[in-house]
C-alpha cells in the first residue's frame, strides 16, 4: 500500500517525525509499563524501611550539596564493581528514594554500599576536610554542616508529602519527627544517611 511506503515517509518530514514518536512511545511503554507491576521493582527488600526523620533530612542535605554530581549510588553488575563495592544494586533497595540517586558518575567512588564501612567520626573528619583521611581526594570540605542545625518544623511536611506517594509513615511517626531532629546538625543528618546506605543486601545474597 503506497500510503505506508518508504517514499511517503521520506518525503514528508512531519509524517516521519510522527512515525518516529509513535514507534519510540510504543517501545518505551513496552519496556517501562511492566516494571510497575513487578514485585522486584515495587516492593522493598527485606528489612528496608522508610527513612527516619534524621536520615530523611540527611538525604536532603546530600541532594542539596550536589553530592550526586561526583558520586553515584548504583553498583553495576560488573565484576570490577562488585569486587570493590559489594553486591550490585537492585531496584527494591530504592523504593523509598524520590528521586533515586542511580547513575554512573565516578569522579568519586560509588557510595551505595558505604553504610557501616567507616565510623561516624571518620565521616565527620572526611566531610570537614577530606584530605585528612584521603590525602589524594579532590573533594571540597563541608565544615559548615557541623554548625548548621536542622529545622524541626520542616521535617513533618516532607514526611506527609511522601506518605501521599506511598511511604508508610504513621501519624505518630510524623508527630514525633520534629523532636527527633531537634538540636541535630546537618552533618549528623548526612552521616546518618550515609551510614544506612546499602546495608540491607549482603554480599552473599
Amino acid at each position: 500500500m503506497r500510503l505506508f511506503s518508504h517514499e511517503v515517509f521520506e518525503k514528508n518530514i512531519g509524517l516521519m517525525i510522527l512515525g518516529i514518536v509513535l514507534l519510540v512511545s510504543v517501545g518505551g511503554l513496552v519496556e517501562i509499563v511492566p516494571l510497575f507491576f513487578q514485585k522486584s521493582t515495587t516492593q522493598p527488600i527485606s528489612g528496608l524501611t522508610p527513612y527516619s526523620p534524621l536520615r530523611l533530612a540527611g538525604r536532603d542535605v546530600y541532594v542539596r550539596e550536589g553530592c550526586y554530581n561526583c558520586h553515584s549510588q548504583m553498583v553495576r553488575p560488573f565484576r570490577a564493581e562488585t569486587e570493590r563495592y559489594g553486591h550490585y544494586s537492585v531496584a527494591s533497595e530504592y523504593v523509598y528514594d524520590r528521586p533515586f540517586q542511580w547513575g554512573s558518575k565516578r569522579t568519586g567512588p560509588d557510595l551505595h554500599r558505604v553504610g557501616g564501612r567507616y565510623s561516624d567520626e571518620w565521616h565527620r573528619v572526611h566531610l570537614t576536610n577530606p584530605r585528612d583521611v584521603v590525602p589524594e581526594s579532590n573533594m571540597p570540605g563541608y565544615p559548615w554542616l557541623a554548625s548548621t542545625e536542622l529545622d524541626p518544623a520542616a521535617i513533618a511536611p516532607k514526611m506527609k508529602a511522601l506518605r501521599l506517594v506511598g511511604h508508610p509513615y504513621t501519624d505518630d511517626e510524623i508527630a514525633k519527627a520534629g523532636d527527633e531532629v531537634k538540636g541535630k546538625t546537618e552533618m549528623e543528618a548526612l552521616i546518618a544517611y550515609l551510614q544506612g546506605m546499602g546495608i540491607h543486601l549482603k554480599p552473599t545474597q
